[in-house]
């Protein structure tokens, strides 16, 4: 990208090439770890920024990888892992059924203009509120801009269920599950679930 260029006119990160070699090099590199659940502290608060992209965030990205896998996620926060800062990681199918992999820091949802904003009340779940799961209305398009993990600027959209995840992710970092955006109703509902379910992975237990 050309100096001239802004954010907008960023060309889309490539995710989709070799994304299952990708994926598997990082998840065999990096060790799975438990994942945080709804009423853990750091999972309500905004993360701090990533501010060094050396070899400590190279090692969390691919534990974060590891964990997702063994959590059979299709994207994981950091936060989600206890880890106070802004990154996430994906593997996640769009809605023509490419698989995205990849690692942003730093993420910030771009706004959408009005002809991209149709909303999808498809069903929602997350690792942080295992077993449970709500239709949310989110916009079937979605556009991040950050930063991959050598610090270098990226922008990633996806489609349908990808930009759920991306949208998803993006809300971890700033210390909002999706269970924040249902009425009192829904997330009364969705705690229940949450309640009479046995996680399938392992959990930190809140204290």
């Amino acid at each position: 990208m050309s100096q001239q260029q802004t954010e907008h006119d960023q060309e889309f990160h490539d995710d989709v090439t070799d994304a299952v070699a990708r994926e598997a090099a990082h998840r065999e590199r990096g060790t799975a770890r438990p994942i945080t659940v709804v009423g853990n502290p750091v999972l309500h608060r905004e993360c701090k920024d990533v501010t060094a992209f050396d070899d400590e965030l190279a090692a969390l990205v691919d534990d974060m990888f590891a964990s997702q896998r063994a959590a059979e996620g299709v994207g994981l926060a950091a936060n989600q892992i206890g880890v106070d800062l802004k990154v996430f990681v994906y593997d996640c199918p769009d809605d023509e059924d490419n698989r995205h992999v990849g690692v942003v820091c730093n993420p910030v949802l771009e706004e959408l203009p009005a002809d991209r904003r149709r909303l999808d009340d498809s069903n929602e779940g997350c690792l942080s509120v295992p077993g449970a799961y709500m239709e949310l209305a989110r916009p079937d398009y979605a556009v991040v801009r950050g930063q991959d993990a050598q610090g270098n600027p990226i922008r990633v959209h996806g489609t349908g269920y990808f930009a759920r995840c991306l949208q998803h992710e993006t809300d971890h970092l700033y210390g909002r599950l999706y269970i924040d955006r249902l009425s009192k109703r829904e997330r009364k509902d969705v705690m229940r679930q949450m309640a009479e379910t046995t996680p399938k992975f392992e959990t930190v237990p809140n204290v």
